[in-house]
């Protein structure tokens, strides 16, 4: 490297934003320039004073204002939304982190692919609503986009054995979250509780239910079909207990391939920092001296039917992504709040995603309107 790279972290309070730093710290050639954050503003000030970045945002203005920023001179403290869009664009910003969770991080994304940045996605609801927009964009611009989802790093990478041209079929894993052997009447009463313990990953709450209700797997193929320009039929799902194996790709000629490592963010994400060179890292390594057992299990769409919902979302196009992603950040929020059930998360998704008015084509105004129109509708339904 020739010079050292200006990272922007978006979302660097999450999860994904704390494993961000963790890489950074073991790699020479990186510089923070950016962080933000949202609610746990203690954090943000504690990794301003590690990191030293130029700019610190803070994104929730009520909280911003309520809290004593230390004086830092090597930071500059912003505040507002509308400070993450001219964080991502800077001129002297090479990559940005996506790790805003939900349709937050679009807007921010967005401007960082208008400048031509490279862009490590974790925020995957960009790509959900408003998928060929984006990577339309992308084309136009020649930003990279590399995947920091562990399932679309491993397609990324297990897709170099050959070229996409020659992919047959692409398996997402999903380990099934905590309700995996739970037959349909059981889900019906799931409690908040039992849907955070998830008995894989760490993740945020809304990630987490998400992972629950499979959720997250049907955004994930949606996000697939754009990222790798996949018709919906080349697309499948495994269950995989042990989150070992992150995603297969079937070539043409019978070969699968398949990326594995123990389940942890960092590597995906030093991965798309480094493309498309490999480095030593803190990743976690797989002990193959020792035995396992690695399941491979085809889904009960009865018991996740999410998934379905997924691929008739892939399949759809349009506005489709915008609405499904918006009614399920307010679903999920409402289950979160014991307002509904979490069986009732999937069915209140389907049931908007029938009602909303369907353009093919939308500008992202439109897309924008059709996630407000999905919220709106969504407060009605768990209201009645």
């Amino acid at each position: 490297m020739t010079r050292s790279k200006n990272i922007a972290i978006l979302g660097s309070t999450g999860s994904i934003g704390q494993n961000a730093l963790a890489v950074v710290r073991t790699l020479p050639g990186f510089n923070v320039f950016g962080i933000s954050g949202h609610l746990r503003l203690d954090l943000l000030v504690q990794q301003a004073i590690e990191f030293e970045p130029e700019y610190v945002v803070a994104t929730d203005l009520e909280g911003a204002n309520e809290f004593e920023f230390p004086r830092l001179s090597a930071s500059k403290f912003e505040v507002g939304p509308e400070k993450l869009i001219s964080l991502a664009a800077h001129e002297q910003v090479d990559t940005v982190i996506a790790a805003i969770v939900g349709i937050a991080g679009l807007e921010s994304t967005w401007a960082a692919v208008e400048r031509g940045k490279r862009v490590a996605l974790a925020n995957k609801e960009t790509l959900v609503v408003a998928g060929q927009l984006f990577v339309d964009l992308a084309r136009k611009t020649g930003s990279e986009i590399l995947p920091v989802d562990s399932e679309h790093s491993a397609v990324f990478q297990a897709v170099k054995s050959g070229c996409i041209k020659e992919v047959k079929k692409v398996f997402l894993t999903a380990s099934g979250g905590p309700f995996r052997d739970f037959d349909v009447a059981e889900m019906k009463c799931v409690t908040v509780e039992q849907a955070l313990a998830h008995p894989t990953w760490n993740m945020g709450q809304k990630i987490t239910v998400d992972s629950a209700t499979m959720m997250n797997k049907a955004l994930e193929i949606v996000e697939a079909r754009w990222l790798f320009d996949l018709e919906p039929e080349k697309i499948g799902v495994v269950i995989h207990p042990q989150s070992i194996i992150h995603s297969l790709v079937e070539f043409v000629d019978g070969s699968v391939m398949a990326q594995m490592s123990p389940p942890d963010m960092k590597l995906p994400i030093q991965y798309a920092l480094t493309y498309p060179e490999r480095v030593e890292g803190p990743s976690p390594r797989l002990d193959l001296s020792q035995a396992m057992e690695l399941e491979l299990l085809p889904p009960d769409l009865d018991r996740f039917p999410a998934l379905k919902l997924g691929f008739d979302v892939a399949r759809a196009g349009g506005t489709a992504g915008a609405v499904l992603n918006a009614a399920n950040e307010a679903a999920v929020q409402a289950f979160l709040n014991k307002e509904i059930s979490f069986t009732d998360i999937v069915a209140a998704n389907r049931e908007i995603l029938e009602q909303h008015n369907f353009e093919t084509q939308p500008s992202l105004q439109a897309l924008l309107a059709a996630d407000r129109w999905a919220r709106m509708e969504m407060s009605k339904w768990i209201a009645a």
